[in-house]
């Protein structure tokens, strides 16, 4: 695990879209697409910034999510929906390049079509992610994997279904730790005061939270000078 510490979120932003190109130009021409899963929350801010920085083949860019309500496209609460909205238009990106999850079904429906979907864009049932952009909450979770909840120990299922998500909206489709840490690399970027404590219990005090537990090929935490400092 690398901890790269930068002074403030713009900086954030700017080791961030570094990162990315260098990742998204090394898998294109090692193996001709650049795998990569997007996240939401404050993960959507940065990466409408940093994204129309990078300097990379966007036509070999295949984009999924690590999670995703099952909510309306045109839903406030929807992650993909907030990219079309105001990452799309910024960059060279194509809404059909995007693993979006079925419209209109339960949970489990979707998480059962979303797997089908990431088997054909991998060409695979192996699928391995170049980059992870990984968000985390408050209480310690990423993706849609809370502490204590039963997902934390799913192991054969790569995608799943949870409809209890004790953060709103309740129904979501996660990846699981199969495939989060089957990924080459996976980022976490972490700013402000708000994260510090717990940044401090997760990089510093090494508690068992579900952020913890991510373990890909290679993991970068991004944090600026306010969520580090308890470090």
């Amino acid at each position: 695990m690398t901890t790269i510490k930068v002074s403030d979120e713009q900086e954030l932003i700017g080791k961030l879209a570094s990162y990315i190109e260098k990742i998204s130009n090394d898998s294109i021409y090692n193996r001709g697409k650049f795998y990569i899963g997007l996240s939401g929350g404050s993960v959507v801010k940065y990466l409408c910034e940093s994204l129309p920085r990078v300097d990379t083949e966007w036509s070999e860019w295949v984009l999924a999510f690590c999670d995703e309500r099952v909510v309306p496209e045109d839903s406030e609460d929807s992650t993909f929906g907030t990219y079309k909205r105001e990452l799309v238009p910024k960059t060279p990106l194509k809404e059909s390049q995007f693993v979006v999850i079925k419209q209109g079904v339960s949970a489990q429906e979707a998480a059962v079509d979303y797997t089908e979907k990431l088997t054909k864009a991998f060409k695979s049932d192996d699928f391995k992610f170049d980059l992870l952009l990984l968000g985390m909450g408050p209480d310690g979770h990423t993706c849609s994997l809370f502490p204590g909840h039963p997902l934390l120990e799913e192991t054969s299922l790569k995608v799943a279904a949870i409809t209890d998500s004790p953060k709103p909206p309740p129904e979501r489709v996660t990846l699981t730790y199969p495939t989060i840490n089957n990924a080459r690399n996976c980022i976490f970027a972490i700013s402000g005061a708000g994260k510090a404590d717990m940044v401090k219990r997760i990089l510093k005090d090494k508690e068992d939270l579900p952020a913890n537990r991510v373990r890909p090929g290679s993991l970068y935490w991004i944090v600026d000078d306010a969520a580090a400092l308890h470090l």
